[in-house]
């Protein structure tokens, strides 16, 4: 049998032959190259006689990465007889199983929405669902979100979908059922955050005009005809995220005190804070107290039918629900409120989510440049 020391270049020097044939390192005894006529190469470990594991194909396995492994299981395998890697392992679960079984449990006593992140990880991942956790690797992820963006999911939603995957299977190595983190090397798709819709002075005045003409007024006072006006006046005055604005009842609001109030249990980032209510917000509030005295706010989790109704009547394109939570930043921003208190309001864990907004107002960065003199 042929030896050689399996250096990177004696990998590459290993021409395929008529019949497969083998290469044992002479440095490191057990240590194998095997040829294929095909020229396939693969390096095998071998500790005993008829006792060997394959440990990768070349060139996707280095030589000096091959070394490394075959040189730690030699060593088990001269401590303990028999190395780790040729140990019997249990039946490997699904990733649909795991789930089911394990993540949800978990999930369910340390989550604030666990049942919702067990039931969408199965849901978005259905096309691999089924598949074993080691089964499932980059290329898997990536063909997925490949797929995703090309039918036109937002590069933001498919991040939010594959962070909930990989911090399940990060339990999964936690918890002795994967050897390492299949995923660790698929990096969250590049958003550009620094692009930011809100509301012109002149869409904010058809937004209200559509708005006004669904409502009505009964003897002189205002009526709302349903939901929808007081939720987006609310949003526009508060920036509140839309599953922190369908969670409050009329016990985080303190109309007396002009504040409401995001609890942590609904609130993304899990921590309650408060928000000071505005004059309009405060009218707003007022009157659909008397319109819908008890319970939630809005007991209708979607606005997507009215609100795309509303958007045409206004003549507004482009402009999605969130946009209102931008528009509220943007104003507060333009107004001249510092960053930081705009971090506070919003709930973001720290500034770099708020920065976003500034670069919202050039003008207003010009017309304060504008204010300096010339040397004087």
């Amino acid at each position: 049998m042929a030896r050689a020391k399996l250096t990177q270049r004696a990998v590459e020097a290993a021409h395929p032959q008529a019949a497969p044939y083998e290469l044992r390192d002479t440095d490191l005894t057990g240590f194998v190259l095997r040829v294929q006529p095909s020229g396939v190469k693969s390096f095998i470990v071998q500790w005993a006689r008829g006792k060997r594991r394959t440990l990768g194909k070349y060139p996707a396995l280095t030589a000096t990465a091959a070394r490394t492994q075959a040189l730690a299981i030699l060593s088990d395998a001269a401590q303990h007889g028999t190395p780790e890697v040729a140990k019997p392992r249990p039946k490997t679960t699904t990733l649909r199983a795991f789930v089911d079984e394990a993540f949800r449990p978990w999930a369910q006593a340390n989550l604030r929405q666990g049942d919702v992140e067990a039931d969408r990880i199965v849901s978005m991942f259905a096309e691999f669902a089924d598949k074993p956790l080691t089964a499932i690797n980059a290329w898997t992820v990536e063909k997925w979100r490949a797929k995703r963006i090309k039918a036109g999911v937002q590069t933001s939603t498919c991040n939010r979908n594959l962070a909930m995957l990989k911090s399940a299977l990060n339990r999964a190595c936690k918890w002795g059922m994967l050897d390492a983190h299949p995923l660790a090397s698929v990096k969250q798709s590049k958003v550009d955050n620094a692009r930011v819709r809100y509301l012109s002075k002149d869409e904010n005045k058809r937004l209200r005009a559509a708005l006004a003409a669904r409502d009505a007024k009964t003897d002189g006072v205002h009526v709302f005809a349903d939901h929808l006006t007081p939720a987006v006046l609310l949003s526009v005055n508060t920036g509140l995220r839309h599953g922190e604005l369908v969670a409050l009842t009329w016990e985080d609001v303190n109309l007396p005190g002009k504040m409401l109030t995001v609890r942590a249990a609904t609130a993304k980032s899990g921590k309650t804070r408060h928000i000071p209510l505005n004059a309009e917000a405060l009218a707003v509030l007022k009157q659909w107290k008397r319109q819908q005295p008890e319970g939630r706010l809005f007991p209708f989790n979607s606005f997507k039918t009215a609100w795309g109704t509303l958007m045409k009547d206004a003549s507004i394109e482009n402009f999605r629900w969130h946009d209102l939570r931008h528009t509220f930043a943007s104003n507060l921003v333009m107004a001249g409120v510092d960053l930081n208190t705009v971090r506070e309001l919003l709930g973001h864990a720290d500034l770099k989510m708020t920065l976003r907004y500034a670069h919202l107002a050039p003008e207003h960065k010009a017309a304060a440049v504008a204010l300096l003199g010339g040397g004087k």
